[in-house]
């Protein structure tokens, strides 16, 4: 059905009651960023935003070392997957690699683009010159792999049409960020690293010029709270709280993991500050959880029905979670 495919299955909100424990969403435990968050309250909302956000451009530029008009900012990363597939420079099948992000497909949908679903990273690379537009995760949602491949993938779409995205909405939460390749287009959303992700902001990088593709966007598509938290996240100061909180991040997801192995599960560690358990079947563990007080995410529609995503947590949450599955699992 059309309507199943178009639906959004994200993390956080469910429309039931807020939970006591959240599991679920990949924003920084350790959040909100408080140099960001002042920025945010410091802004003046009675005012219209510049429309061309000529001074942010310039700013992320800056800050990346790319040239103003290769940089495009949006409300928020699946604006800007939305508006890629609807370039008609980019007109074409789009490509994928299971499982991922499921905004990418969702995208495809009404964007009328043929979707390529890749079935191993070498079919991903056979398949790359038929793509115009191709999504990895980096690292990937909801398995948190890096991917070894991703020079030889900017590689084999250099000199083509293929527009070869990487999604770096964990990035900066990575242990150690691997490069990369300087050909692939670039998409940040820093508000999960930053814990703000009620604040809709997001930016692309290319290595093409991007005016055009502004222009797609509907006018003021980022507000004025937006601006101040992208501008606020490039200060040493914010960049200084995110590098402090990394070390307690990965503290708490391997003592998360090594709590989920005392159950006897079977757990899937990739890079990111989130990990995947095998549970069975996971969308009814995952309401037995709920009733618990503790929200997770069902990764059934990521075509992995027997796992759960989990999110590294603080000490207290963790011990909710593990006292909740075991009543479940085990009765």
């Amino acid at each position: 059905m059309i309507d199943d495919v178009l639906t959004p299955l994200h993390d956080g909100p469910d429309g039931g009651p807020e939970p006591r424990y959240d599991f679920s969403t990949n924003a920084n435990a350790l959040g909100p960023d408080p140099f960001a968050l002042e920025a945010i309250r410091a802004a003046d909302p009675s005012r219209y935003p510049d429309p061309l956000y000529a001074r942010l451009h310039a700013e992320l530029a800056a800050y990346h070392g790319v040239e103003a008009d290769q940089v495009a900012i949006g409300s928020g990363t699946s604006e800007l997957i939305h508006r890629l597939a609807r370039w008609r420079w980019l007109r074409g099948p789009m490509l994928i690699l299971p499982p991922t992000f499921s905004e990418y497909a969702r995208a495809a949908q009404p964007a009328e683009l043929p979707l390529l679903q890749a079935q191993s990273p070498r079919e991903f690379l056979e398949l790359l010159p038929r793509a115009t537009l191709a999504f990895l995760c980096v690292p990937n949602n909801p398995t948190g792999e890096v991917y070894d491949f991703l020079e030889e993938a900017a590689r084999k779409a250099l000199g083509t049409r293929t527009a070869l995205v990487l999604d770096l909405a964990y990035y900066s939460l990575l242990h150690n960020p691997p490069p990369l390749p300087p050909t692939a287009w670039r998409l940040y959303g820093p508000n999960k690293a930053h814990g703000l992700t009620g604040v809709r902001a997001g930016y692309l990088l290319a290595p093409h010029d991007l005016t055009h593709f502004r222009h797609l966007a509907p006018s003021w598509v980022l507000s004025v709270h937006g601006e101040a938290f992208l501008r606020a996240v490039l200060q040493p100061a914010s960049q200084g709280w995110l590098e402090a909180t990394r070390q307690t991040l990965w503290r708490w997801r391997a003592e998360l993991a090594a709590g989920l192995r005392a159950l006897g599960l079977e757990v899937r560690e990739g890079a990111a500050n989130f990990l995947l358990v095998r549970v069975g079947q996971a969308t009814a563990v995952a309401r037995a959880l709920r009733l618990r007080g503790v929200r997770v995410r069902d990764c059934t529609s990521f075509g992995l029905p027997e796992w759960l995503r989990l999110s590294a947590q603080d000490p207290q949450a963790r011990q909710a979670l593990l006292e909740a599955l075991q009543e479940v699992l085990c009765g």
